[in-house]
């Protein structure tokens, strides 16, 4: 009976994180393409400034102890109590900081003044989802999850449509900032309506180091990654302009939509499997390589395609407003491709409990990442992105060895099993770059490229007795495989 509870809490979860993550990513896609129209490159680059602050602000207000609550067996109702006035405190106590240093930041920028007020207004967001970060974690320790996904779902749309009539109305920056204050105030709202927990007046420094212990951990490793997940943006917007930290903020931000989907999607998803064979080396090995050629399949030509594509997209969508975005997007799916790749080795790795190994991995990028920014700063924000994909490109070749080196597997069948994939995928975009010639409109261009590109790349693989889409097209169509390679 319990094991049959924890099956059905288990799909509960599987099912509303699902729907949590399909409608957080179309929601925020219908709002971006509708404000990316009303507001100009330099009105993002407004908020894409205080937005690198407030993700350093959110790291140090969480200090790791959510994950640090859902790792401890049984947190107490003074764990719960001691990280909830914790974090109200430490967070307005940030806030109180980053209010006093907004006319620095401001000059930072070289933003005349305008980023002042509405950093000041955005910065509450932190401390408004600081009061509900034990409320989540109850719900998520508990797996159900669903008032989570229902909560950011009715925030994404409420806060999405005050956002697009602030914009409609010319607020400008504004209209993002108090989208981001609504979309926090109502998840957390409904958070504290349905939860049916208040805190009691128990506060306790032993519990307080306890959970610190492992959070620390946790932070320290989040900072790293917070640090060059944003040291980009900071760049940019310091050292050149607002407007340029726009252009980027919307290539980042649409690239990362399918990049991040992708990661954890093909990525992820194969942890648990591999993790299943760990004990059988040969097995292992063998459902690498499967993973390794399914990610490939998947991955590859999607992300290829995107940046093939990217111009008659943007058009579609949002105009001509947006082309300097056009070549950063390009670049950034393209260094997807290693991305992903490289969430895959890194859960090879995890799935033989050799996670300390990731350690290294992440200070080999981070120092890739530094050499690369001082390597192209001087020469523009093309040559930045590009340097973000060169050092993409040589930390998964440092992934690639670190991995043949924990599991046994050959680095050059790593290295070659890709390689079809990419070749079919050139092949396929002959007509993509092609039919810019001969079609006008961006949508009926849009529609012949994805067509032409699906056609080819799908006929090729057949010719070629693909196993995987053999596999993939058996699944889909609930069939039985044949032989093949």
């Amino acid at each position: 009976m319990e094991e049959e509870n924890l099956k059905l809490k288990t799909a509960r979860t599987l099912k509303w994180n699902t729907i949590d993550k399909l409608s957080s990513q179309v929601l925020y896609a219908v709002t971006g393409i509708v404000l990316a129209n009303l507001l100009t490159p330099e009105e993002f680059g407004l908020v894409g400034a205080v937005l690198v602050f407030q993700a350093f602000a959110t790291l140090f207000v969480d200090s790791g102890f959510s994950n640090a609550l859902i790792q401890k067996k049984s947190p107490t109702e003074t764990d719960y109590c001691t990280v909830l006035y914790f974090n109200v405190v430490v967070s307005v106590a940030i806030y109180v900081v980053l209010w006093l240093c907004s006319p620095l930041i401001d000059r930072l920028f070289d933003a005349g003044g305008r980023l002042v007020a509405p950093a000041r207004v955005m910065f509450l967001a932190f401390v408004i989802n600081a009061t509900a970060i034990v409320q989540t974690n109850r719900l998520t320790k508990r797996m159900d999850v669903k008032m989570i996904a229902v909560s950011n779902t009715v925030g994404l749309v409420a806060s999405g449509a005050v956002g697009i009539w602030l914009a409609f109305a010319g607020m400008g920056a504004w209209a993002i900032v108090w989208q981001t204050i609504v979309l926090a105030a109502i998840k957390s709202g409904l958070l504290w309506a349905t939860s049916h927990w208040w805190p009691r007046r128990r506060f306790s420094m032993e519990s307080l180091r306890s959970i610190f212990s492992v959070g620390a951990g946790i932070m320290a490793a989040s900072f790293l990654n917070i640090l060059f997940q944003n040291i980009y943006s900071f760049i940019i917007g310091a050292y050149y302009n607002l407007s340029k930290l726009g252009y980027y903020t919307q290539a980042d931000k649409w690239s990362k939509m399918g990049v991040g989907s992708l990661s954890q999607v093909v990525a992820a998803s194969f942890l648990p499997i591999l993790s299943g064979c760990q004990d059988d080396p040969v097995r292992f090995r063998r459902m690498m390589s499967k993973t390794h050629k399914f990610t490939a399949y998947v991955t590859v030509p999607s992300m290829l395609l995107l940046a093939a594509v990217a111009q008659p997209l943007f058009h579609l969508l949002f105009g001509t407003k947006w082309d300097a975005a056009v070549p950063l997007f390009q670049m950034l799916v393209v260094r997807g491709i290693f991305v992903v790749f490289t969430s895959l080795y890194n859960n090879h790795i995890i799935a033989l409990g050799a996670a300390r190994r990731l350690v290294y991995s992440e200070a080999v990028k981070d120092v890739l990442a530094v050499a690369a920014i001082v390597a192209t700063i001087p020469f523009g924000v093309w040559w930045l992105v590009a340097g973000q994909v060169v050092a993409s490109a040589l930390h998964y070749a440092y992934a690639v060895w670190l991995t043949a080196s924990t599991t046994g597997f050959s680095s050059w069948q790593m290295l070659r099993e890709p390689l079809p994939y990419v070749a079919i995928s050139l092949v396929a975009l002959a007509p993509v770059v092609l039919l810019p010639q001969v079609l006008a409109s961006p949508a009926a261009l849009l529609a012949a490229q994805l067509v032409a590109f699906a056609a080819i790349f799908i006929a090729a693989n057949g010719l070629l007795h693909s196993r995987i889409q053999q596999e993939v097209l058996a699944y889909m169509l609930r069939r039985k495989v044949g032989d093949g390679k």
